[in-house]
């Protein structure tokens, strides 16, 4: 009766030749084409240095300024910019600030490349079911694949700095940008793409003049939501030489120091919460904009 309780499996030297094949396979594939893949993204190795570079070396008054201003013209509210004020002077009272500008670069940088790349896929998405169906699993993998195991093959290619934790963090982010930029495209009301038809609207003017005003709020959303998910990534990423504030709460969990996780681990929070409420309080704007101009 031993068949009844242990699941048929593959003989274990045949499974050890199987993972050795592949193994093998990839590290080949490393060797060869390694230098070239890691010359395809010098380009944004260079971005991200000087997004770097700007955040940590600009004088922190016209850092704040700038933080400021952002968060009053996306959200125009004083709460939320008071908000933003208190939560960046006791980081930089505690003494993280320069790791949180590193952060923050990071993000920054992690944002433009995952809109640049999600909203063009979400767009094609929207457009035909095709996509969609190969698309959307492709997602479900990236969404469910625990996050460790992005850094496997990130590292073998180009071994360890910003570049693969950067890439590892989008691939970790990227698919709420392109879900919900696809849902909100589908969800434009069909009255209104008739009423743009009968005006003479072709396909690009009718994308850009009207499905992406008026899905706007919902890819807003998936902006805030891949920015939440760059953030708790960060910490996983720290273990590959990404910089900022993952790596303190890393030295924290490696040698039991419980203040410098904890002050770390506030940090993270309070950035999260600001690009939150300030992303948040914006979609909620362009929502009452698309209300009022189309009742």
């Amino acid at each position: 009766m031993e068949w009844f309780y242990k699941f048929p499996n593959m003989n274990d030297g045949a499974l050890r030749d199987l993972k050795k094949v592949i193994d093998n396979g990839f590290r080949a594939f490393t060797r060869a084409y390694g230098d070239a893949i890691e010359g395809v993204f010098a380009p944004l190795q260079h971005f991200l240095i000087a997004a770097d570079r700007f955040m940590t070396q600009t004088p922190w008054p016209i850092i704040l300024v700038l933080v400021l201003a952002i968060a009053w013209l996306a959200s125009r509210s004083l709460k939320i910019v008071l908000g933003c004020l208190v939560t960046l002077m006791l980081i930089g009272y505690f003494d993280m600030w320069m790791d949180t500008m590193r952060t923050v670069a990071m993000i920054f940088v992690c944002t433009v490349l995952s809109i640049a790349i999600g909203l063009p896929v979400g767009i094609l998405m929207a457009r035909s079911d095709r996509v969609q169906r190969v698309v959307n699993p492709i997602l479900d993998v990236m969404q469910t694949m625990p996050s460790f195991v992005y850094l496997i093959p990130v590292v073998m290619l180009l071994g360890i700095g910003k570049v693969p934790g950067l890439i590892a963090v989008v691939i970790y982010a990227i698919p709420p940008m392109i879900r919900l930029t696809n849902l909100g495209i589908r969800l434009v009301d069909k009255d209104v793409l008739e009423a743009a038809d009968a005006f003479g609207a072709d396909r690009k003017q009718k994308l850009f003049k009207v499905q992406l005003p008026l899905a706007m709020p919902t890819i807003m959303a998936g902006i805030n939501q891949t920015i939440m998910m760059a953030l708790a990534m960060v910490v996983i990423a720290s273990m590959i030489g990404v910089q900022g504030l993952g790596q303190p709460v890393l030295k924290a969990i490696s040698n039991q120091y419980f203040t410098l996780g904890i002050f770390n681990g506030l940090a993270i929070v309070g950035i999260a919460i600001m690009f939150d409420r300030v992303s948040q309080a914006y979609g909620q704007r362009l929502q009452k904009h698309r209300e009022i101009v189309h009742g």
